[in-house]
């Protein structure tokens, strides 16, 4: 469902007006050391870019990508697909982020929840380990969002590119924006963080490990060894449940949904599931097609690690940051909420950097953050500009 309500509205904000054709690419580290300081060989992710780079390769946006996406933030790879990437409403010729001006880059994370689409060119536990000759599953290391930062690092390194006019995402992208300036400042020139934060707390953390533990406990999971047997589908249904449920706000859940007071048959029978309930555990299922249980565990762990600089101390982490920012939660985010945003702008402000602040309206909750993003576009322009 989260990906047919995103797909649906891409739609809509894409309006007629013609998409622009994108390709993607592959990126190869022959090695890649985690920060835990274990090695990936070799380590592939896709990635895509829009607009043209100018002669002193100083016009670059980077885009980073939320949980559950891919670097496909515009644009169509074919002119019948259904729908552009998650922010064509935002990137393009004209719009709030100008490839008329801009050269955009957007990458894929390693272990990108997306194993099985064939536009993902991601490595991952789904991957074939060459060490090995089979599927690396549970043997691939833990991996953070400083790891993503630094795979980008290598990305933009390999094409000579040493500034960033600036660094945006959304969700988990927010994250990775922040921790690029963060890890480099005098490289980062501005920063967006879209629904998101310098850290996760807590609660938050918590949250999120409901989303792993329908997998965990899935027989067919096998400790991470199903790729044999096949997907740990309920398991991993039920999570991409959750993720949606999580995602919206009850505004737009709500009239989405059957009504409970409808619903005869949990009138009659205890064991009888919610048509509610159904009705979303079966769109999960349809993106569980594509999606890999083990990928999800992985990204799981890397937002529950977060916190900006990736040590004990994220408000002093954000001390190094230089680059102007701007803040842009959603007004009815209950997954990341604006308290987040505004405790991470109040602890760049102790450190002397002061961002800028706006929210994002909307009845989608964490989802306005991209489906609703053309709310904030004038903002985002001013702020490019």
């Amino acid at each position: 469902m989260f990906s047919k309500i995103i797909l649906f509205l891409c739609v809509i904000a894409s309006g007629t007006v013609q998409a622009m054709l994108v390709q993607k690419q592959r990126f190869t580290l022959d090695s890649f050391t985690t920060e835990n300081g274990q090695t990936i060989a070799p380590l592939n992710v896709g990635w895509e870019a829009y607009g043209k780079l100018n002669a002193d390769k100083s016009n670059v946006i980077l885009i980073t990508h939320y949980f559950s996406g891919s670097s496909h933030a515009a644009g169509k790879y074919h002119a019948d697909d259904a729908a552009p990437g998650y922010w064509d409403a935002i990137i393009g010729q004209g719009k709030a982020i100008d490839t008329d001006k801009f050269y955009v880059i957007s990458s894929d994370t390693p272990v990108n929840a997306n194993a099985f689409d064939s536009n993902v060119i991601t490595t991952g536990p789904a991957t074939i380990n060459p060490a090995t000759g089979k599927r690396y599953g549970l043997s691939f290391p833990v991996v953070t969002i400083g790891d993503f930062v630094e795979v980008q690092k290598a990305l933009l390194d390999s094409l000579g590119i040493a500034k960033l006019h600036a660094v945006i995402g959304p969700s988990m992208g927010s994250f990775q924006a922040i921790e690029w300036a963060v890890r480099y400042p005098e490289q980062v020139q501005r920063l967006i963080p879209v629904i998101g934060s310098a850290y996760m707390d807590t609660y938050s953390a918590i949250k999120l490990q409901r989303w792993a533990y329908p997998i965990l406990q899935d027989p067919a999971w096998h400790n991470g060894n199903y790729y044999d047997s096949g997907q740990p589908l309920q398991g991993l249904s039920t999570a991409l449940a959750y993720i949606t449920q999580d995602a919206l706000h009850p505004d737009s859940f709500n009239p989405r949904y059957s009504a409970i007071s409808a619903d005869a048959g949990i009138h009659q029978d205890i064991t009888a599931l919610p048509q509610a309930w159904q009705q979303l555990l079966a769109q999960a299922r349809l993106r569980a097609e594509k999606q890999d249980a083990n990928h999800i565990l992985y990204l799981v762990r890397a937002s529950q690690l977060w916190r900006a600089g990736m040590g004990d101390n994220w408000q002093h982490a954000l001390s190094r940051v230089k680059a102007k920012t701007l803040f842009l939660p959603a007004t009815g985010d209950l997954l990341l909420p604006p308290q987040l945003s505004k405790h991470s702008a109040e602890a760049m402000t102790a450190a002397g950097n002061k961002p800028h602040y706006a929210e994002i309206p909307g009845s989608f909750g964490h989802l306005d953050g991209v489906v609703g993003i053309s709310a904030v576009a004038q903002q985002i322009h001013a702020f490019l500009n």
